[in-house]
């Protein structure tokens, strides 16, 4: 029998606000544990909590992005339950009535595009962080970090309209440049601040019902949740095909052993006893606040992607690589639009920037070469003043080598620009492009004479050595030597030679 995979996934976003949800306490990362606490996040008693109103703009920016209906009245709940790095004993979060419903989300895998439904947007606290290692009695002992009780998130349920990790993957990461974008989540899996539970079932191919589903809590990377959902989908068909029945549970990801592991029965909505919380009036949003917000949303990844392909005539896979992050895609934009050539600006951001920043694990706002500065030099090769070889091999790590004195960064946009003025570094270095004819047949007349055998080969009629003779002669000459002219002389010297 075939069968079919269904997922659905829960996405908890931390949102970008320098205090929590309900109180002023700090939401900095990395603080001496239980210093950024006071009685409302502990919830001592006589403490009452006070909604954070830019968590509310921040998730009423998010709400419009992904088309969702916004509720003008919201509730909040308390969700009960007991444990140990949760001092209320309860969670403030939206149940009965969230913030905003019914949004989607397009996702494109092997050239599909998809809509996946997000069935709610949810405004809740988070909870503290249990620490289990990196202490003298962690075999005996639990460690409690109360910092991060009452931070805001945003809890992001999508409907189960995935069917592959694949989708998965895309859902996630397309949400997490969304929520980049809007700038209300920094989208950092590996500190927490954007977590992710999958829901996993799985049916005959072509059935209309849903299978018993299992949830798999805190994937922390996109690799992470790959192999959990594959390993997930293969342990239940397994099982299936064996006769045995799916247990309703929630498992955990064990990296170690690339497994699933259970870890306690799933409870259901009426397990966690909802009931409206008594301290908070009702949520109430205004039309006119919705539409403020919505005219200052920023131009958003998808709608960037098919300008760049239309407005600049990018291919689809370099328009997707470079609206990956709005910075890369703000970087690249001022390097087109000043270098007059948006293409050639395509190919430098995607392989000397980007690789620049992997080696040196930065974000593109921490690339030392203003755009203005990178366009310069984008523009010199195409008015042919140097070789790409020259730019790529010379100018340009000359350009990085500037930049990265100590205080370089802390110069005005102005001073930067112009101490990396690549025609000033040209002319520091002589790196003219080497254009006399003269000049160049000299080269190309000591090249010949180094190279016997390969100028015999092509006197014999294997043309393809013509390459390789004209890379020696652009070696020869340090790659200033002018290609456009050296291709017509080296033939007429090997035609030369044939004459003989």
């Amino acid at each position: 029998m075939k069968y079919e995979t269904v997922i659905g996934l829960e996405i908890h976003a931390q949102l970008l606000t320098r205090t929590k949800l309900f109180c002023r306490c700090s939401t900095e990362f990395g603080r001496t544990p239980n210093t950024l606490t006071c009685p409302v996040c502990l919830g001592l008693p006589g403490s009452l909590p006070v909604i954070n109103r830019e968590a509310v703009r921040m998730a009423i920016k998010l709400a419009l992005a992904l088309k969702a209906r916004i509720n003008l009245r919201s509730i909040f709940s308390r969700k009960n339950y007991f444990y140990p790095d949760l001092p209320k004993g309860y969670q403030i979060t939206q149940y009965h009535l969230p913030l905003a419903e019914d949004g989607h989300l397009v996702i494109e895998v092997n050239g599909v595009k998809k809509s996946v439904g997000i069935e709610r947007i949810n405004l809740e606290e988070d909870a503290g962080k249990s620490l289990h290692e990196s202490f003298p009695d962690s075999g005996e002992k639990t460690y409690l970090d109360f910092n991060r009780c009452g931070v805001p998130l945003l809890e992001i349920v999508g409907r189960p309209d995935l069917r592959s990790a694949e989708e998965a993957v895309e859902f996630v990461q397309n949400l997490r440049t969304l929520l980049q974008y809007l700038e209300i989540c920094d989208g950092n899996m590996e500190e927490g601040s954007l977590r992710c539970d999958a829901n996993l079932s799985i049916r005959p191919a072509g059935s209309a019902g849903f299978g018993t589903k299992t949830e798999v809590k805190n994937l922390n990377s996109f690799r992470f949740l790959a192999r959990a959902l594959e390993y997930e989908a293969s342990r239940q068909i397994a099982a299936l095909e064996r006769g045995e029945k799916i247990r309703q549970e929630t498992r955990g990801w064990d990296a170690s052993e690339n497994r699933t592991v259970p870890q306690r029965s799933k409870e259901e909505a009426h397990d966690y006893r909802y009931f409206p919380e008594p301290d908070l009036p009702p949520l109430v949003i205004s039309e006119d606040w919705i539409k403020e917000i919505a005219a200052a949303l920023p131009e958003l990844p998808q709608e960037k992607m098919e300008r760049f392909i239309r407005d600049y005539g990018l291919p689809l896979y370099d328009a997707r690589v470079l609206t990956a992050s709005r910075a890369l895609a703000d970087y690249f934009e001022a390097t087109a639009r000043a270098s007059g050539s948006p293409k050639q600006a395509s190919n430098w951001v995607m392989r000397e920037v980007l690789q620049y920043l992997k080696e040196n694990n930065l974000g593109v706002e921490n690339f030392p070469i203003p755009a203005e500065s990178l366009a310069e030099l984008i523009k010199l090769v195409e008015n042919q003043i140097i070789t790409m070889t020259i730019a790529k091999e010379k100018v340009y790590p000359e350009m990085l080598k500037k930049a990265g004195s100590a205080t370089f960064s802390h110069q005005p946009i102005e001073s930067r620009v112009k101490a990396l003025d690549p025609q000033a570094i040209i002319d520091e270095l002589g790196l003219k492009k080497i254009a006399d004819d003269r000049a160049l047949e000299a080269i190309i007349e000591q090249v010949l004479a180094r190279n016997p055998g390969p100028v015999k080969q092509y006197l014999e009629g294997k043309v393809q050595v013509l390459g390789f003779l004209l890379g020696q002669v652009m070696k020869a000459s340090q790659g200033q030597a002018d290609p456009q002219k050296v291709q017509p002389l080296l033939r007429q010297a090997l035609e030369k030679l044939a004459r003989k």
